[in-house]
């Protein structure tokens, strides 16, 4: 009989239940490894975001180096016409509301931009702006190239924020202290404009504008007064310069969208009692009585947190130390009209988790985390107007270590790390 061997060829390809069990182990590995590249990319963002600052404090030492003081916050021209907010830009004037941020860059190679703030500029149509250019937060300012005019060094990579309603975003602002107190418009807003009245060309030495500002002033940055490095005596290393804040993205972050109410003037934690219960990081907007960037006043949008870089108004390119970093920012301010202009207490913030960056008068940078110490948050801020004696004009800050990292020279002693 005979036999035939069967030859058994050999299988190509997979079945199907093999291509589903590498499909199925494909998915696996990428969920295992997405978050750990996601966070591979946010800790080089971070590492820049880092160097900005660093790069920042290092232009800031460099002016120091050459002017024999800090960059000024709410700066510019002080002689010639009385400045107006009117529209036409005949009478256009920066109103001594320039930001720091414009005195350093020349600092930080963007000599370029400098030239055109700092000079006579033309935009074209025939019309000549002068020198550091109109009110930086007036409809003017559209029209002036320098002010809309985005720089990568004033920008975080983490934050995704870009183009309008803002006009020319910035994440890193001056640390103006622990304090702060206004007044209704026409009035007195000490903390906003200094000891300058901000409709007239003069020093108000002998008001309540140079009274209230030289004891609610207690950071190294107080608006258009001069300051030193000798004028630190809490001590270099132990000092809030600059720092990071996050700019708006229209979504009502409680950091970003400050709370518009008189109330916070008195009471400094105020807005925290309208947070979202299932998005905390948000407003509730069922309960939150007012905030600066509404959809039904929809010109108040431009007026984000770090909208305008130009711009020496608080909203834009400065911080507090009272509140820790990454709580709701509030604006003391009675309605919706320039909701920036009078200040309040806006907070550090960031896209990073859990923290924000600073840059110490000493150049050093830290990373300081939203679970600071921050003090008693019932306490009153410092001023006059305190009826608490913890919060009399020359007292320690009363809102802990992060109070007093933002203090200039309240004779603080910070022997804790932070």
């Amino acid at each position: 009989m005979i036999r035939t061997k069967h030859l058994r060829h050999a299988r190509a390809g997979f079945t199907l239940v093999e291509l589903l069990v590498v499909i199925a182990i494909i998915g696996v590995l990428v969920g295992l490894l997405l978050p750990a590249v996601q966070a591979a990319r946010e800790a080089a963002r971070r590492m820049s975001c880092s160097n900005n600052v660093k790069q920042l404090g290092l232009s800031i030492h460099n002016y120091h180096d050459a002017f024999k003081q800090l960059p000024m916050q709410q700066s510019g021209p002080v002689t010639g016409n009385i400045p107006t907010w009117g529209n036409s830009q005949g009478n256009a004037t920066c109103q001594m509301g320039n930001s720091w941020l414009i005195s350093v860059t020349p600092f930080i190679e963007q000599q370029a931009i400098w030239q055109m703030i700092s000079n006579p500029f033309s935009d074209g149509s025939g019309f000549t702006w002068g020198a550091f250019g109109p009110a930086p937060d007036s409809d003017q300012g559209d029209n002036y190239t320098p002010w809309i005019t985005e720089l990568a060094a004033f920008r975080c990579p983490s934050d995704p924020g870009k183009g309008l309603p803002a006009r020319g975003r910035t994440n890193y602002a001056a640390c103006s202290g622990d304090a702060w107190w206004s007044a209704p418009w026409n009035n007195d807003t000490s903390m906003t404009y200094g000891p300058w009245q901000w409709d007239q060309v003069g020093y108000q030495e002998n008001s309540g504008w140079a009274q209230r500002a030289n004891e609610s002033h207690r950071g190294v940055f107080r608006n258009r007064q001069d300051v030193r490095f000798r004028d630190v005596l809490d001590g270099t290393s132990n000092t809030i310069m600059i720092g990071e804040i996050a700019t708006d993205m229209g979504d009502n972050d409680r950091r970003t969208n400050a709370l518009n109410a008189v109330e916070c003037n008195s009471d400094v934690d105020y807005a925290m009692q309208f947070g979202d219960p299932e998005r905390p990081q948000f407003w509730n907007m069922a309960t939150v009585p007012d905030v600066s960037i509404s959809p039904t006043v929809g010109w108040t949008a431009r007026y984000g947190r770090g909208f305008r870089w130009h711009s020496g108004f608080e909203a834009n390119s400065g911080f507090k130390t009272i509140l820790p970093p990454n709580k709701p920012s509030c604006a003391f301010n009675a309605g919706d009209w320039f909701p920036d202009v009078h200040g309040g207490n806006f907070t550090a913030s960031s896209r990073h988790q859990g923290g924000a960056h600073v840059c110490m008068v000493d150049g050093a940078v830290k990373f300081i985390t939203d679970s600071i110490d921050s003090g008693n948050m019932q306490a009153e801020q410092v001023s006059s107007n305190a009826t608490m004696t913890s919060s009399q004009p020359g007292s320690a800050s009363p809102f802990g270590v992060w109070g007093a990292l933002g203090t200039a020279a309240s004779r603080e002693v910070i022997a804790t790390d932070f």
